[in-house]
């Protein structure tokens, strides 16, 4: 760089010297040549006209010794002619031998009364002259200044010239380098700091003392790094908080390129989606849908579309949404309504089955009802109606205050009182309570171990769970004639049991027994009363206690209910576990 600048510098200066010194011998010589040629006629004149004042005229008899007196007085050629032109005395050349000068033009202006002069090559001596003639009585005279003189001060001028030039060129050369080591210093660090700029350390700083340009440029581009710092925090601060807010949300966004590339992603939708996405990622890979294909299509055409994506995910649900960006890119949202339409399913199915529980009772009120209406019958035969439509109206408010005590556990409008219980003290409220109706159906209800264990549970909740339980085993398990009621310390919490020793469940319907109107055996279900919600309440309010529920079961060997409640500790004694609604 500072070569450059150098080269650059002594490069100007020479044009600005040699302009200088050509502009010097060009123009001030020639000025100054002109005025000493006029300082030269005007001595000559002078000169000339004291000349022909001491003459006379050309009869003068000391012709020859005043003719050499002038011309070594005035430092220049002395001639004297006739008014015929001939020379009668020189003080440079013999007169004898020199050609008629009634020609020479000086020497006619003299002829004619005036002061003539002439500048020219003297054929006698071969060198230039300046002539300068004046009129005498009988002829004139001539003094004659060699320019040579002129000549040889104009070159000792122009060789001064040329060395006063040369040193300016010398001083100019260090004046240049010099200048040049500084100017060069001062933009390597400007060059310095536009590369750290440039490299991302926008907190770089340029100091410059001086007031030169190069000063007033350093400081506007230190003014620009500190409003390039200061725009870049606050693009960092807004995008950080946009990620912050994109990031939080439960919804998977995704930015796309034109070409259909995946720019960005927050964390939701690697949570959600199968395959991560990642930067430079095709869309294709990561949803593979073609509702997804026409949706993005959409948005880089610059609109907005909605899709439903079900195979994004096996089992899960999606709602996506195309917007156009303004960088000629489109942002997809995906919002999962896999839940939303669970729920609207359960919705349908839970009105379809309550609208199937309700018309066969219905059914049976009506069309006893109407024949008791319509024909006469005996006391026997109406009792008999009238005992059918009490059973399906009590089967009908069970079935109503069943789907009441359900909406409210899973809801959480039921909240739990809970307190540390021992676990045996359930296990023998239990059967106390529920011994008798047991006896009645002919089937023996035990005891098995029970721990001392306090759990956190709610007393009249844990006993509906029982109660469900064990109705439950009466009414599908009762030829086994033994119910066994129990629990055991495991893995921090109790575990709970009802076995019975009835007939047992397939597998295949283990899975589902907790779900609303499920029945193993539907007609034995409804010609023993049970609504098909009670295991789905036991489910809600294991759940609501924070503990866990199944079923275990083998073909001939009877079926066990298992659930669990958490533990109380000593110094937990005002906990309430949370209602959670499912």
């Amino acid at each position: 760089m500072r070569s450059r600048i150098f080269l650059k510098l002594f490069a100007a200066m020479l044009l600005v010297i040699a302009t200088a010194t050509i502009t010097l011998d060009v123009v001030a010589r020639r000025t100054w040549e002109a005025s000493l040629r006029r300082q030269i006629a005007l001595s000559l004149t002078q000169k000339a006209a004291l000349f022909a004042e001491r003459l006379g005229s050309v009869q003068n008899s000391d012709l020859e010794a005043i003719t050499r007196q002038v011309a070594h007085a005035a430092g220049a050629r002395a001639t004297v002619i006739t008014q015929t032109g001939l020379v009668l005395a020189d003080s440079d050349a013999n007169a004898q031998r020199m050609e008629n000068h009634a020609t020479r033009p000086e020497f006619r202006a003299a002829l004619a009364g005036r002061i003539g002069s002439d500048t020219r090559r003297s054929h006698t001596m071969g060198i230039e002259f300046l002539y300068i003639a004046v009129p005498i009585r009988g002829g004139g005279v001539r003094l004659a200044y060699p320019l040579a003189e002129i000549r040889q001060m104009n070159g000792d001028i122009t060789r001064a010239l040329v060395q006063s030039s040369a040193l300016a060129l010398i001083l100019a050369a260090l004046l240049a380098g010099a200048y040049a080591h500084l100017v060069a210093r001062r933009l390597q660090r400007i060059v310095q700091f536009a590369e750290r700029i440039a490299a991302g350390e926008l907190s770089a700083r340029l100091a410059e003392n001086s007031t030169d340009e190069i000063a007033q440029v350093a400081a506007a581009l230190d003014r620009t790094a500190r409003t390039l710092e200061s725009s870049f925090v606050d693009l960092q601060r807004n995008r950080a908080e946009l990620e912050a807010v994109l990031n939080s949300m439960h919804d998977a966004v995704i930015a796309i390129a034109a070409d259909r590339r995946v720019l960005w992603s927050n964390g939701a939708a690697g949570r959600l989606l199968e395959n991560a996405p990642s930067k430079g990622t095709a869309l294709v890979e990561i949803i593979r849908a073609p509702e997804a294909g026409s949706a993005v299509a959409t948005a880089l055409q610059g609109g907005i579309r909605s899709a439903i994506i079900h195979s994004a995910i096996p089992g899960r649900t999606f709602r996506l949404t195309a917007a156009p960006m303004p960088a000629h890119g489109a942002v997809l949202v995906l919002h999962d309504i896999s839940d939303v339409e669970r729920l609207e399913k359960t919705r349908r199915d839970f009105v379809a089955n309550v609208s199937h529980e309700l018309r066969t009772p219905l059914t049976s009120i009506q069309g006893y009802a109407e024949t008791l209406l319509d024909s006469p019958a005996g006391e026997a035969t109406r009792q008999e109606f009238l005992q059918i439509i009490r059973s399906n109206a009590i089967r009908m408010s069970r079935l109503t205050e069943d789907l009441l005590i359900l909406a409210r556990v899973e809801s959480g409008e039921q909240k739990l009182a809970t307190a540390p219980v021992p676990a045996s003290e359930i296990v023998r409220e239990t059967v106390a309570n529920l011994r008798g109706v047991a006896n009645q159906r002919g089937v023996t209800l035990e005891i098995d171990a029970a721990p001392d264990f306090e759990v956190l549970a709610d007393r009249d909740a844990v006993q509906q769970v029982f109660n469900n339980l064990i109705e439950n085993a009466l009414n599908y398990a009762a030829v086994g004639r033994r119910i066994v009621v129990g629990a055991a310390e495991v893995n921090g919490s109790v575990e709970f049991h009802v076995r019975d020793f009835g007939p047992g469940i397939p597998s295949e319907h283990l899975p589902r027994l907790f779900e609303r109107f499920y029945r193993v055996d539907k007609a034995r279900s409804r010609e023993s009363g049970g609504t098909g919600l009670g295991l789905a309440i036991v489910k809600h309010i294991i759940l609501n206690h924070g503990g866990t529920v199944r079923a275990e079961s083998q073909l001939g060997h009877g079926s066990t209910f298992r659930f669990t409640l958490p533990l109380a500790r000593s110094n937990l004694h005002d906990i309430h576990s949370p209602v959670t609604s499912l």
